[in-house]
């Protein structure tokens, strides 16, 4: 499992380490009936205690993303994905597209400005600086 082991101090470790595992899921990393890591390699590899990965898994459990099968570990559930973005939308509409909207609205931003805009930050690649200008020819091209 490969998760960012930057923690901060915004929540738990538990609560971060069951939100970036439910990103894994939305993002198709890990599908349904996965197994997840042991909760000793999770720990081990992210120097966690143990029962801060139990935590976080157990918050699984209790979602219904994750079930656990005796002796055998913890699999991701069969329509966990489905449920994670049905749950995960209704949590942006409530609670983050009202503050976006708003934003929106202050700006002044048409619908057309925002289908044209980047992505992400780094949607594309940095362009890169001008190199000096080649003597020989006086528009700085080579041909």
């Amino acid at each position: 499992m490969n998760i960012d082991t930057q923690w901060d101090n915004s929540q738990p470790i538990y609560r971060q380490l069951r939100d970036r595992v439910v990103a894994m899921i939305l993002e198709g990393v890990l599908k349904e009936g996965d197994p997840l890591p042991s909760v000793r390699n999770v720990a081990a590899e992210f120097r966690l205690n143990p029962l801060t990965v139990l935590k976080g898994y157990q918050q699984l459990v209790d979602e219904q993303l994750v079930e656990k099968r005796r002796g055998r570990g913890m699999y991701f559930s069969a329509g966990a994905a489905a449920a994670l973005r049905t749950d995960e939308r209704r949590r942006f509409l409530d609670s983050d597209w009202p503050k976006v909207r708003a934003t929106i609205a202050r700006l002044g931003l048409s619908v057309e400005q925002l289908l044209q805009a980047p992505s992400s930050p780094a949607a594309g690649p940095a362009p890169a600086p001008p190199g000096p200008a080649n003597k020989d020819n006086e528009d700085g091209h080579d041909h």
